[in-house]
């Protein structure tokens, strides 16, 4: 059984990633990319489904001990285990290298104290658990193949089958230090190289404590940044630059509901936003190999925008249902793929603009296609800004006019504006001024309540939303405006859970089935921290400083964070780690830091 989501921990080698469980479960991964075919998809299933679990032997009819200890080693993204047991301690590594060749997972078992009996369980099954793969030995060597894959599995304990799964059963004493790894290759292609896993485990180590000094961040928290922006390298394909929005896919935002989404996708919002904390903390070449993707995804038609690419730029992302998966906790249907990739959502085109604008900004080497692109970006919403969309939260309901869509419509004028007038590019400045105002006039008529002093979801709407927390981050009006004011107090008021955290939009009463789907959801990590934002951008702010510390308090031990927070269960809920999730977490730090929040 899969545990709670925040018991997993995050390995990665930026371009997949495994979740591993406090008792010694690699209970997903996909190989050899984010979004390719799972050979461990437990986390959705059963451990019929594959798992690979090293940890103190056990009696078979017990659960498996879970670990006494665990965390990462300094900042990287290598997992050290510990369980205490009667017969001495006992120590896993866990790690994948960055790579040049086979993706890999490495796994060290090493005696603390004492002689402690383990047990490797490997259970491989391909194409999300669907398939048994063969396996059988070549060259002494045991290797799984289906189709086009194979995974090799090199260790240099004794190993034997049982009920199509491999076993290893071994002692360690003081100092011993056995490895497992797997690693994946075309099942057309020659096998890969033996692996070498001490010496990939001190290159990992050099590699993160190499990439983290370019943190530019000092201040308060900065563990929780540093924890923040390894996880957002993690979830970054580095062939492409391209960024997931999470390495998981249908990781219920409610325990048993119907909302389960693949993330492991590029959203243009997700990796905008992602662009903006790596750019503010030092890391510019992230931040060029985002914008170089983000030219290739859009060339040769960046009026038809989608709102999320595939991590190498593909297009299309069909949906599809895996059946034979029951989901986590039983929360069906398992879904893979996105059909949200060809709504219309307004927002990225501001999101996207603001990004290139931040870049721009900052000193990132100008590029002439990205001022281009702005200025067809613009092109097109000249012409279609006043059009419904289906807005930020990918609603399956009818379109309507979100006020967070025209706002982020009149960033995405605003900014180009502002390029143009640094001569950076050419464009109709005058028609372009005129067109922001109508914009801003626009929202500003058909989206404010007047009676309740607030802006609402949609025009004619009744409704709040979170994503207007947005409006005096995005300049479109000033922190001071009485209805910016208004606007927050109202979503604290109507929004907030019993524990002051905020849910994006009311799903029960009224508002029920408003996005068009069934059930409740947590409240939304990123939201809140926005709200705490706004808080300091307000004045009140010792409030922002509490909400923003009770947020960090939700993260797992190892200060991961998934989409939501379930309030009534207390636990973690979403896709995870969540990109959407770490990077507000860098921006209020951020923010409280510039406002004093601090003080000593």
């Amino acid at each position: 059984m899969a545990g709670r989501i925040e018991d997993y921990a995050l390995i990665g080698d930026m371009q997949t990633a495994a979740l591993v469980c406090r008792d010694g479960t690699v209970d997903w991964l996909c190989l050899p990319r984010f979004d390719s075919h799972a050979i461990f998809a437990g986390l959705l299933g059963t451990e019929d489904h594959g798992f690979w679990r090293i940890g103190p032997a056990h009696a078979p009819d017990s659960a498996p001990p879970t670990s006494n200890r665990r965390g990462y080693r300094g900042d990287s993204l290598i997992l050290e285990s510990e369980w205490d047991t009667p017969r001495g301690t006992v120590r896993v590594t866990d790690f994948m290298p960055p790579r040049d060749g086979a993706p890999q997972l490495i796994r060290i078992v090493e005696g603390v104290t004492g002689r402690v009996p383990m047990r490797s369980t490997l259970r491989m099954r391909f194409s999300y658990g669907r398939l048994v793969p063969w396996v059988h030995k070549h060259d002494g060597r045991t290797v799984a193949v289906a189709g086009p894959d194979s995974v090799w599995f090199d260790t240099s304990a004794q190993t034997y089958g049982k009920a199509l799964t491999t076993y290893s059963d071994f002692t360690v004493s003081p100092g011993e230090r056995i490895a497992f790894t797997i690693s994946w290759e075309p099942s057309h292609k020659q096998p890969p190289a033996l692996p070498e896993p001490e010496q990939s485990l001190e290159a990992t180590e050099d590699f993160w404590r190499e990439w983290v000094e370019h943190c530019t961040y000092h201040g308060p928290y900065r563990e929780a940044v540093v924890r923040s922006l390894i996880t957002l390298k993690a979830l970054t394909y580095a062939p492409t630059g391209g960024i997931v929005a999470a390495p998981t896919t249908s990781l219920p935002e409610e325990i048993g509901g119907v909302r389960n989404w693949d993330y492991r996708y590029t959203w243009l919002r997700d990796a905008a936003i992602t662009l903006s904390s790596l750019l503010r903390t030092g890391y510019r070449e992230e931040a060029r190999a985002w914008r170089e993707w983000l030219l290739r995804a859009v060339a040769g038609d960046p009026e038809n925008l989608q709102i999320m690419y595939g991590i190498a730029g593909e297009r299309e992302l069909g949906e599809a249902e895996l059946d034979w998966l029951p989901g986590y906790e039983n929360s069906a249907p398992v879904r893979v793929g996105n059909g949200a990739a060809h709504q219309l959502q307004l927002d990225v085109y501001g999101e996207v603009t603001e990004a290139l604008h931040l870049g721009h900004m900052t000193g990132l080497a100008r590029n002439d296609y990205a001022s281009l692109l702005q200025l067809k970006l613009i092109h097109y919403l000249e012409n279609h800004w006043n059009e419904p969309d289906e807005g930020i939260w990918e609603v399956r309901g009818p379109r309507r006019h979100f006020v967070h869509s025209k706002v982020m419509a009149w960033v995405a004028v605003d900014r180009t504006i502002k390029l143009i007038e640094s001569g950076d590019a050419d464009g109709p400045l005058d028609r372009w001024r005129d067109l922001r105002d109508d914009i801003h006039r626009d929202v500003c008529e058909k989206g404010y309540d007047k009676e309740r002093n607030t802006f609402t979801q949609s025009y004619g709407s009744k409704e709040l939303d979170a994503s207007l927390l947005l409006i005096p981050q995005m300049g479109f009006l000033p922190p001071d405006d009485k209805r910016v004011i208004g606007t927050i107090e109202a979503i604290q008021r109507e929004l907030s859970t019993p524990d002051g955290f905020i849910l994006r939009y009311p799903t029960e009463g009224e508002a029920a089935g408003v996005d068009g789907l069934p059930g409740d959801e947590g409240a939304f990590l990123a939201c809140s921290f926005w709200m705490a934002d706004d808080l300091a951008m307000i004045g009140r702010v010792d409030e922002a400083r509490k909400l923003f510390e009770k947020l960090l308090a939700l993260r797992n031990d190892l200060g991961l964070l998934a989409e939501e927070w379930d309030p009534v269960n207390q636990r973690q809920v979403g896709n995870f780690p969540q990109a959407f999730s770490h990077v507000p977490l860098i921006d209020t730090a951020l923010r409280l830091t510039a406002s004093g929040a601090y003080g000593g």
